[in-house]
């Protein structure tokens, strides 16, 4: 029988810890000094104490169950065999392929890789009946696990547009495929766009979970798995709570609707806070960054190389970006433990607000015609902008901070010949249907400057 720690000490109450720190403010006031209040709204508080707390909703997580995704870009199907193999014999445990081009011979690709082990992850820039039921075939042959991540709302609201199809919609084209691919995971969620486009956490989750709401309405052949492709920041204890409170609401949605599968979590560092200038500091950030993801109970985590923004695909930034991850797994035990943050009570609070918050916003977007609705209003866009320009100011006037970027410049970097991507919001004049939410990270203005100060 274990023997209980600490018995000698007297217990000491929330009120006796308060009145303590009262004691010690010498007369300022307790809320102004030291309880601050966050994006969200959330007032987070100096300490959290078990007396304070009844009853708390928990999220179970899986952290021994998460995987290493590895990103890949196909363009030359040989050169991306190659590419997942390699990165499968070094740490990599998944995949996942982004295709423009419905030509590519996708069966191939499929035909020489290990499927029976290898979780596969799609990120198609089409949608087409025809090319995914034919990759379907092959996927039913080996028994893979694969994720199509079909997300034909979030094309809309990333391009402006939907997906062209043969069918009279994209919603008709995903009941088709709902009914032949039942093994496999159909549907994706992309809650990336809005947190780099500057949403709140809040923000986040209720247009996830609105977006998931129109699928369930539109889709009702749903029986598969739902992924949510989530971006995570740097505020690392919201962050995890984040995650949490994500499948909690999900889990609240779904049995509406008497989907009984839980929901799979991809998560992936933020682009909004990553730099082109001292952009070694993107490492940090994203290291951090995958321990939320870890912690806040991610199914796959796909790290997001430190000179992504400017550098195009290479095996060095592809191979730190996977070993700050086999890091995390191999040599921090991150994957030792389920629910690492059960017992926290400011993780759990936070998890709690903002799932609470979550849901009221969600409430409000069903209660005034839906996700879609709003969206081509642009609602939800203005809602976005009013958090990034939020946001924006706090970074311009340097309370939001950048080490590097906006503190602590390095003036002798120099970054005008290694650019290799543009790193700023393009702009790609064309017709659309609606005004996309455009994606864009904190950093650009100061780094457009710096660049044209290089030239001078």
């Amino acid at each position: 029988m274990a023997t209980p720690l600490f018995e000698e000490f007297d217990a000491v109450s929330s009120k006796q810890w308060k009145q303590k720190i009262q004691f010690e403010l010498d007369g300022a006031d307790y809320n102004e000094s030291l309880v601050w209040n966050s994006p969200e709204d959330i007032k987070v508080r100096p300490f959290y104490h078990g007396d304070d707390y009844s009853q708390i909703a928990t999220a179970p997580t899986h952290a021994t169950e998460f995987k290493i995704c590895q990103n890949i870009f196909v363009f030359d199907i040989q050169k991306s065999i190659d590419r997942a193999l390699d990165s499968l014999n070094r740490g990599a445990e998944s995949l996942r392929f982004t295709i423009t081009d419905e030509s590519l011979d996708i069966a191939q690709l499929l035909a020489s890789l290990p499927l029976e082990n290898t979780p596969i992850y799609f990120d198609f820039k089409f949608l087409s009946v025809e090319s995914i039921s034919k990759i379907n075939s092959i996927v039913a042959q080996k028994k893979a696990k694969v994720f199509y991540n079909l997300d034909p709302i979030g094309q809309l609201a990333h391009e402006g547009n939907w997906f062209q199809t043969k069918e009279k919609n994209n919603f008709e084209s995903l009941q088709i495929l709902s009914k032949n691919t039942q093994e496999s995971s159909l549907i994706s969620i992309d809650m990336g766009l809005y947190q780099n486009a500057g949403a709140n956490m809040v923000q986040q989750l209720a247009y996830g979970l609105a977006h998931a709401n129109e699928y369930f309405n539109r889709v009702p052949t749903i029986h598969q798995s739902i992924v949510f492709e989530v971006a995570v920041g740097s505020n690392y204890f919201f962050e995890i709570a984040k995650l949490r409170a994500l499948r909690l609401l999900f889990h609240l949605i779904a049995k509406e609707y008497y989907h009984d599968k839980d929901c799979h979590l991809l998560v992936t560092p933020t682009k909004r806070n990553k730099t082109l200038y001292d952009y070694n500091m993107n490492m940090l950030r994203t290291t951090t960054e995958c321990m939320t993801a870890i912690i806040g109970g991610a199914d796959a985590v796909a790290n997001l190389p430190y000179d992504a923004i400017y550098h195009k695909s290479n095996e060095f930034g592809d191979r730190m970006a996977r070993n700050q991850l086999l890091i995390l797994k191999d040599e921090s035990y991150f994957d030792k433990v389920n629910n690492p943050a059960n017992g926290s009570y400011y993780i759990e609070t936070l998890t709690q607000q903002l799932a609470e918050k979550g849901l009221q916003l969600f409430k409000e977007i069903e209660a005034n015609g839906g996700f879609l609705k709003q969206l081509n209003e642009g609602i939800i866009k203005r809602k976005i902008q009013e958090s990034a320009d939020k946001e924006q100011q706090l970074f311009d006037s340097d309370k939001e901070i950048l080490i590097g970027t906006n503190k602590y410049q390095n003036p002798k970097d120099k970054m005008k010949d290694k650019i290799e991507l543009y790193p700023f919001v393009k702009i790609k004049p064309r017709k659309t249907l609606i005004t996309p939410i455009i994606e864009k990270r904190l950093a650009e203005k100061i780094e457009q400057e710096r660049l044209a100060a290089e030239e001078k």
